[in-house]
């Protein structure tokens, strides 16, 4: 076994391993806090064991018990973001193979950072108040004290009391729901999931929620000023399904369903089982950007049934989940959309590689985690430097259904475990007995603990690229006199994911005059597009390009949706315009109380580091 520690965890999962919660919920709006029960059923590894130790954060402590006994409980310091350590010693000794269960009665800070508490105001229907949950990556522990590594997986039943007008889901199968016996005006909803899963993958959502049916194992739950349109939205939802079937094996987790949140869910998507979260901004367009959906259902397999083991093997989730993605993009599409929207993730990889810097060891593909807090390592490094490896290693052993095979192969040697790169490796190197040679010759220190891009850059089919790259040529060279040579039959024929590709070659390039982008607006009329992805690269151009008239719009895509991939940027391009660098301040100040804690958080971090706050 793999070192049994975990630099963003206090937890030693050396002496004990955590196999089922029993959770007991009381979700009390007035208050912003969770009141709370959880029973931890935990399997002992060694012999004289006799205390225990799990993350915490924020968290109200008031009385433990082991099997049904009092026992003594202290809260270590606290750490800046690792939370504070809860010792627990129990009131008798185990030996190795025995179980105990620890009960735990606590209540959640009003800021707990796994939390979302959103006001009337804040949610689609303006009428009732809103929580969510988003526990990756070490944000659990403000919830449920736990072992919060995704070393540990365990199964969990969950009993939920909220107010009776509002319904509660999480990442598990529903269970039924009765009236709270202890108040009239509450229900309890139950859910159990019985796969053994990490803790970062505990999700609850309580609101006025209704749900569609979109497929046999599937449901779409939004608000009802949502729910019709993200039921069309996701109506593919069971063929993609069926499709990462084919490639990776049977889906275990039961049923599928998709929660579209309220706009200021910081990511783009979360892959809680049983229960994708899903950010608003992929519903205002057209459904070509499913390729979230595809990516959150891919991994059901890579994330979710095999794991990374901590934080520095991130990788192991995020790079084969979009190799996953694209091979589904690869079965529903074609082979040259898959070289496409590689090409693109490439270009992304080379974004957050200038924005971290070449040197910054956080560009690693196994970064050094200790003292690191995950929030502040999140970029596109794991998802595309891993994807790029594993499309070079299929490139080496022969091409994508050979890979497959591979990476199919690891999902059912791995399933229900925690895995770390070595192992990974071992297992590439035993499935590939036959060309250990050619793995051999792979840089493999370049590739994994060597910051900036990788060592070898792939050559991707450029042939839906093409066209976006000459367009994008055109407006580079172009003269102001020759720009009525523009018109909209330039991008007629070029499907969304293209445009969003000529949007982000231009954002590459040097600011083009403004001339240009006032006349780009002309022929192609940018402004008028809903579809967040090209909204976001266009206003970002025109920013650059130091037109004012897009400032206000900038800023108000920064704040109506909290996605960190729109809202971080954005901020950027503003503050950068020197004329409205206060501007881009005032409004952050102004809209920060509405914000996510974790992009509040990290926004004030960029606006640091960028001489302001």
């Amino acid at each position: 076994m793999a070192s049994a520690t975990d630099p963003c965890s206090f937890s030693s999962f050396s002496k004990c391993v955590t196999k089922h919660l029993n959770l007991t919920y009381h979700v009390d709006f007035d208050s912003h806090v969770i009141k709370a029960k959880v029973a931890l059923t935990v399997e002992v590894l060694v012999d004289n064991f006799t205390s225990l130790t799990l993350d915490t954060k924020d968290l109200k402590i008031s009385k433990v018990t082991a099997n049904g006994q009092a026992a003594k409980f202290a809260l270590g310091p606290k750490h800046s973001f690792k939370g504070t350590p809860l010792e627990i010693t129990l009131p008798f000794d185990l030996s190795r193979g025995q179980h105990v269960i620890v009960e735990v009665t606590y209540e959640t800070a009003p800021s707990a950072s796994a939390l979302q508490w959103l006001t009337p105001e804040q949610t689609a229907g303006k009428k009732h108040p809103y929580l969510f949950s988003q526990c990756q990556a070490t944000h659990c522990r403000s919830m449920v004290p736990c072992q919060d590594t995704p070393a540990m997986k365990h199964t969990y039943y969950a009993q939920v009391s909220v107010p009776k007008e509002l319904v509660a889901v999480m990442s598990a199968v529903r269970d039924g729901q009765e009236p709270d016996p202890q108040d009239s005006s509450r229900v309890i909803y139950r859910f159990r999931q019985p796969v053994p899963m990490p803790s970062y993958l505990i999700a609850i959502v309580v609101g006025a929620l209704e749900s569609r049916e979109i497929g046999p194992r599937s449901r779409v739950w939004s608000e009802k000023e949502f729910v019709d349109k993200a039921a069309f939205e996701f109506s593919e939802t069971e063929t993609m399904l069926k499709t990462a079937e084919d490639l990776a094996g049977p889906y275990v987790w039961g049923q599928y369903d998709i929660l579209v949140l309220p706009p200021s869910f910081p990511y783009g998507g979360m892959e809680n089982p049983c229960l994708t979260f899903a950010t608003p901004t992929l519903l205002a367009g057209d459904r070509s950007l499913s390729n979230v959906i595809a990516h959150e259902i891919s991994h059901s397999w890579t994330g979710n049934l095999v794991t990374n083991k901590t934080w520095e093997h991130f990788w192991l989730n995020e790079g084969h989940t979009v190799y996953l993605e694209r091979m589904i993009g690869r079965s529903m599409e074609s082979e040259q959309f898959r070289q496409f929207k590689a090409m693109g993730g490439w270009k992304d990889l080379q974004e957050s590689v200038n924005t971290f810097g070449a040197n910054n060891p956080l560009t690693n593909l196994v970064p050094n985690m200790n003292e690191v807090d995950p929030d502040d390592a999140f970029s596109s490094v794991p998802y595309e430097k891993g994807f790029a490896l594993l499309y070079h290693l299929e490139e080496l052993m022969g091409g994508p259904e050979v890979f497959m095979g591979f990476v199919k192969s690891y999902i059912q040697m791995f399933a229900y475990s925690s895995v770390t790169t070595e192992e990974w490796k071992k297992y590439l190197f035993t499935y590939f007995k036959n060309k250990v040679d050619i793995l051999n010759k792979v840089d493999w220190n370049a590739w994994m603990h060597t910051p900036g891009m990788p060592p070898v850059k792939p050559q991707y089919d450029t042939t839906m690229a093409d066209a976006c790259i000459a367009l994008c040529k055109r407006w580079v060279k172009t003269k102001e006199g020759d720009l009525g040579n523009f018109s909209e039959v330039d991008v007629k024929t070029l499907s969304t994911h293209q445009l969003i590709e000529f949007l982000s070659l231009l954002l590459q390039e040097e600011p083009l005059p403004l001339s240009h982008v006032k006349r780009m607006q002309e022929v192609y009329q940018l402004n008028a597009f809903n579809n967040a992805e090209i909204r976001f690269r266009w206003l970002r151009l025109c920013v650059k390009s130091k037109w004012e008239d897009a400032v206000p719009m900038a800023l108000k895509m920064a704040t109506e949706q909290g996605r960190m991939k729109f809202t971080r940027p954005l901020f950027k391009e503003v503050y950068n315009f020197d004329k409205y660098r206060e501007e881009a301040v005032r409004v952050f100040v102004a809209h920060r109380a509405a914000m996510h804690p974790v992009t509040s958080n990290l926004v004030a971090k960029d606006l640091k580091s960028w001489g302001q706050f």
